[in-house]
């Protein structure tokens, strides 16, 4: 049993980008999937697909590389609110990660988005992750 499925999330893209697979499967709850999605839009992963077993459901996810070599377009995935500490901020505290360059996932009251979207809209929340 998994304590924080946002961790457990970001751990198993983590890890199926550093073993350069093409496909990595996570468990599919409602925030799974909004960060999946805003994984998407923003061009860190390719595409997902839900699929519905008989007694879970989950997420396959197809990641993304560049060049012949294969380099991982997601070099760092880093977990910032926890379970222990949460961190909140409001729309005019909002991070930007790496001068603009990367992305942090907020989580609000209009739901899952990025931190460029919660500083257009105008509304804070609980920094989840940051993405590069």
């Amino acid at each position: 049993m998994v304590n924080d499925i946002i961790s457990d999330t970001l751990t198993r893209i983590r890890n199926a980008n550093l073993a350069k697979h093409q496909i990595a499967q996570i468990k599919a709850t409602k925030i799974t999937r909004n960060i999946i999605k805003v994984l998407q839009e923003e061009g860190f992963i390719e595409n997902f697909s839900e699929i519905e077993d008989q007694s879970f459901n989950y997420i396959l996810i197809s990641l993304k590389y560049k060049g012949s070599n294969r380099s991982s377009i997601i070099t760092t995935l880093k977990r910032i609110s926890k379970p222990g500490l949460r961190i909140y901020s409001n729309h005019k505290d909002l991070p930007k990660v790496l001068g603009g360059i990367g992305i942090a996932i907020i989580s609000t009251s209009k739901g899952i988005m990025t931190d460029k979207k919660a500083r257009y809209f105008g509304i804070g929340g609980e920094v989840l992750c940051y993405v590069w």
